[in-house]
C-alpha cells in the first residue's frame, strides 16, 4: 500500500514537472546556472581537458582558423552538463537552451554550440570522433571565438565529455 502511494506521488510530481516546462521554469533554470557560473570564475582543467583544448586549436590552426580562447564560465557550463548526464546515465543535449541563455547573460555570447561524447579513453579519441562527425566538426571549425570543456567519469571509469563553443 505504501509503495503504491509513493509511486503515485512520484508520477504526479513527474507529470507536473514535465507539464510545467514553461518560460518561468526555464528562467529559473537559467538563474540557477547563472548562480553557479558567478560562484566559480576559475576552472582547474585536468590533463585530458587541457589536451582537448590544445587538439581543437591545433586542428583549427591547420585550417588557418583563429584559435579559440578558453573561458572558465563556459567550462563551468560544460561541467554542469556532464554532472547532469552522469545523473541520468546518458549522453544528451538536454537543457541546451538554458546553457545558451546563461552564456549569453554571463559572457556575452552571440552564438553557442556544443559537442558531447561518452566512453572515449583519450582526448585524441574523442576529438577524432568529433572530427569524423559532420555536425561536431562544423562546431569545431565554426565561427567561434571562445570555448570550454569538461570531462567527468562515471563509477565505471567511462568518460563523459562536453565541449561548448561561443562567439562573442
Amino acid at each position: 500500500m505504501r509503495k503504491s502511494t509513493l509511486r503515485f506521488v512520484m508520477l504526479v510530481l513527474l507529470a507536473v514537472s514535465t507539464i510545467s516546462c514553461a518560460k518561468e521554469s526555464i528562467e529559473e533554470e537559467v538563474n540557477s546556472y547563472n548562480h553557479t557560473a558567478k560562484e566559480k570564475l576559475n576552472f582547474d582543467y585536468s590533463a585530458i581537458e587541457n589536451e582537448i583544448l590544445v587538439l581543437v586549436n591545433e586542428h583549427r590552426k591547420s585550417l588557418d582558423l583563429a584559435p579559440l580562447e578558453p573561458i572558465a564560465e563556459i567550462s563551468v557550463e560544460a561541467e554542469s552538463h556532464n554532472y547532469y548526464m552522469l545523473e541520468v546515465g546518458e549522453v544528451s543535449h538536454d537543457n541546451f537552451g538554458a546553457r545558451y541563455e546563461n552564456l549569453v547573460k554571463t559572457v556575452g555570447a552571440k552564438a553557442v554550440s556544443e559537442n558531447v561524447g561518452y566512453g572515449y579513453r583519450t582526448a585524441d579519441a574523442v576529438v577524432e570522433a568529433w572530427l569524423n562527425s559532420k555536425g561536431h566538426k562544423e562546431n569545431i571549425e565554426g565561427n567561434h571565438s571562445h570555448f570550454g570543456v569538461s570531462v567527468l567519469d562515471d563509477e565505471n571509469g567511462r568518460n563523459y565529455f562536453t565541449n561548448i563553443f561561443i562567439r562573442k
